[in-house]
């Protein structure tokens, strides 16, 4: 075994462990267990460039993505750095949307680091433990091997902090079966390892007692110089540790959340959802969460998922780029951490203060790009990597 990244405070560890035939297996570990693996600027850089190293190095077989500690992979991005660079721009009174220089940067790292996931040439096993959230599903999303544990719980709840389910989200829900992803956009609802399953964001629920014992057979197999067989090797690999996940609440309630979410007038679903009489914890607390989220969230979530229906995974990304920078500089993304993370009240003054004047005209003004597509900063994404659908 090498070590890549030496330092144990390095925000993201790097191994190279050698396999049976001397192919090399690399692990990449999310190292911020105290803020559940918040995916931060250094993390996505450090993550990115080697990434790209390990694309190109033939005798890297498959990665390993995983996080430190053992409550979460990762519960979503580095928000409290986002805040700091949101409070400066609006202190210093500017309207441009790349002028916040830190968030422009932000999310175009991480969005090209999803990307390269999901476009990555060979096997990604990506070990979805614990807390995997927003951000954290964002990385998760595109690895050809996602597993979920008993332990596992994803979630999108931006709604709760004024943004979008970005990361990829208006590709990946809308591909949630039924009307179940519009709901999660809109709710925040948290998902179950058999629910994650069924909702296409993970494939396999191997027992968290199996971990060890996986990451001991990865290295007695043969690996070839195929992508293809290491992918079906690894596949069966899993298999032999699987089990089946109890089934969740989004697939017993798959019937009645197509019921509230069906038609095309966001004001009706939203009412209908919060009008419901259940005593169902899972959909109280969904209840809950949308009645007291961002209106403005809620309306760009709809928004997006209708105006990227059919787009490519690149093109998805580049409208929530656009989007999250408008968020970032005039939306309740500011607004929303204050409440939650800096001074903790937890009674955010959302603007708009309703779903009546977050109205599709107003939702209009987070797509309005000031780059030509041409010099869009992810104008590059899908150019050269071909797409791998989890349709």
């Amino acid at each position: 075994m090498s070590t890549v990244a030496a330092s144990e405070d390095a925000p993201v560890l790097f191994e190279e462990r050698t396999a049976a035939n001397g192919t090399r297996i690399g692990i990449a570990t999310l190292n911020a267990a105290r803020t559940l693996n918040g995916f931060s600027l250094p993390m996505a850089h450090l993550l990115g460039e080697r990434l790209q190293a390990w694309a190109d190095d033939d005798g890297i077989a498959l990665v390993v993505l995983q996080g430190a500690g053992e409550k979460a992979f990762c519960a979503g991005g580095d928000l409290h750095s986002l805040y700091r660079s949101m409070v400066e721009y609006r202190q210093a009174g500017r309207s441009d949307i790349r002028d916040n220089t830190y968030a422009a940067e932000f999310f175009d790292v991480e969005y090209r680091v999803d990307y390269a996931i999901h476009t990555f040439p060979k096997p990604i096993l990506c070990w979805g433990h614990g807390i995997v959230m927003g951000g954290g599903i964002g990385l998760m999303s595109g690895a050809s091997h996602r597993v979920v544990s008993e332990r596992s719980k994803l979630a999108f709840p931006e709604i709760t902090v004024g943004l979008f389910p970005d990361v990829g989200g208006s590709w990946l829900l809308p591909r949630v079966p039924g009307k179940g992803g519009l709901f999660l956009a809109l709710t925040g609802a948290p998902l179950n390892a058999g629910d994650a399953i069924y909702a296409g964001l993970a494939d396999i629920h191997v027992p968290d007692a199996q971990r060890e014992a996986v990451f001991t057979a990865l290295l007695g197999v043969h690996w070839s110089e195929e992508a293809k067989r290491n992918h079906e090797q690894l596949s069966a690999l899993l298999q032999q540790h699987a089990t089946d996940a109890a089934t969740g609440p989004l697939l017993r309630h798959a019937a009645t959340l197509d019921a509230l979410c069906a038609g095309d007038d966001l004001a009706t679903i939203v009412d209908a959802i919060i009008a419901l009489e259940t005593d169902d914890p899972w959909l109280q607390a969904a209840q809950a969460t949308l009645a007291a989220g961002a209106p403005g969230s809620a309306r760009l979530a709809f928004e997006l998922q209708r105006r990227t229906a059919g787009a490519s995974l690149a093109d998805v990304y580049r409208l929530e780029y656009i989007a999250a920078l408008h968020s970032a500089a005039h939306g309740d993304f500011a607004e929303g951490i204050r409440a939650l993370l800096i001074d903790k009240d937890r009674t955010p003054h959302w603007q708009p203060a309703t779903l009546a004047e977050a109205t599709a005209a107003w939702a209009h003004t987070f797509f309005v790009s000031p780059w030509s597509d041409a010099t869009h900063p992810l104008a590059d994404l899908g150019v050269t990597d071909p797409e791998r659908s989890l349709a």
